[in-house]
């Protein structure tokens, strides 16, 4: 279920305008991003709104390149990871602000039954598939719908179709991913997709966060709240057991907000040791379907505040444990391990495998569609 445009203020009452000195024009700017090496030229499109929060969003991978929002001091800082040049982007990396597609997370060992028939997909973890395969949305060239100003507000729309058996999956579908930069300091992402075929879709973006500005260190302190009463079981290989458990007393129960950091390291606990930190998908509390709180994050140095909306039934925490070797990102800056965290609204991993989870199941005539808010504030004084 999407929100209409119109609605957002019922979402946004507590942070209507940016809390800089000085109101401004709402804008958005197209600009050359460069050319991938077969040649496609590839835009960026840079989204203001009245109160100088900036989103810079390029048409490659959907990839949100840099999002500018104030802090305690009115201060504006790029929050999430990124490159400078979309050289760094073509490159391998970790899907540092990008749309995921056909199906975020994992399904295992790259197969599932769809209609009484094997489908057998791209695997490119181990022997599974994860975030679409081994070339999924986030490396393609999506296409510019629109980019313009919608009753004052910045609106960019993409789309892609993704061509039947591509990576695998069944089905030519059609998705359009819309970014709106609303006047409460909210980046609301609304995707939608429709097929003619029976085939599975769960999409998602992949951004990296750090409140205090990207590669400004450890998100340890961090504080984080999750609405979330359980969380689903996996294996070693992060792969979902069917399982769902309870946070109430394990290190998943963020229900009161503390240091993501307080429990990331606690010993003798095999679901922190599969993702070496916290790489897991947590069910969200509320009806599926509508728009309601996933998370809030809050750093107590710079004072930014994240609020992270979604119709989803899921979110995937998690803590950039996986970066082991540091990676250079925008202005020379350095990335690290647990530098950042990720707040991945989803259907659960692996759901074409178990008939007990949330279907991920499209067919012709009906539509996907999807709708996440990060709203960004301070801590109040």
């Amino acid at each position: 279920m999407s929100i209409p445009l119109s609605a957002l203020s019922a979402f946004g009452a507590a942070a209507l305008l940016a809390t800089t000195s000085s109101a401004m024009e709402p804008s958005i700017q197209k600009s050359p991003f460069g050319k991938l090496q077969s040649g496609a030229p590839v835009d960026l499109y840079t989204l203001t709104n009245a109160g100088g929060m900036e989103a810079r969003i390029t048409n490659y991978g959907g990839i949100i390149v840099s999002l500018k929002v104030p802090d305690a001091d009115e201060k504006m800082e790029d929050v999430v990871l990124g490159f400078d040049t979309l050289a760094s982007y073509e490159a391998p990396h970790p899907y540092f602000g990008a749309i995921i597609g056909r199906y975020g997370n994992r399904i295992a060992n790259g197969k599932f039954t769809l209609g009484g028939t094997e489908v057998s997909l791209g695997v490119n973890n181990g022997a599974h598939s994860l975030h679409g395969g081994k070339t999924g949305f986030d490396k393609k060239v999506w296409k510019v719908v629109r980019a313009d100003l919608k009753d004052g507000i910045s609106v960019l729309e993409l789309n892609y179709v993704s061509p039947d058996g591509e990576e695998g999956y069944p089905g030519t579908l059609n998705c359009t991913v819309t970014y709106t930069l609303t006047p409460a300091n909210e980046l609301r992402i609304d995707y939608a997709a429709t097929t003619d075929k029976t085939t599975v879709v769960n999409l998602t973006n992949h951004t990296y966060f750090n409140l205090a500005g990207a590669g400004s260190g450890p998100i340890a302190d961090h504080e984080l709240q999750l609405h979330c009463e359980s969380y689903t079981d996996t294996d070693k290989d992060l792969i979902p057991t069917g399982i769902i458990v309870s946070v109430k007393g394990t290190p998943f129960d963020f229900l009161t907000p503390h240091a993501i950091g307080e429990r990331i390291g606690t010993p003798g606990v095999p679901a922190l040791e599969h993702g070496a930190g916290y790489d897991h998908n947590f069910v969200i509390q509320g009806d599926s379907g509508k728009l309601r709180p996933a998370a809030k994050v809050t750093d107590p140095k710079s004072g930014r505040v994240m609020e992270c909306l979604t119709t989803e039934p899921a979110v995937q925490l998690y803590t950039a444990n996986q970066m082991d070797k540091p990676i250079k990102g925008k202005g020379g800056k350095m990335y690290e391990r647990r530098g950042s965290f990720c707040l991945e609204t989803q259907h659960y991993p692996d759901s074409p495998n178990h008939r007990s989870f949330p279907s991920t199941e499209l067919t012709p005539g009906g539509k996907y569609q999807s709708t996440t808010v990060y709203r960004f504030s301070v801590v109040e004084p």
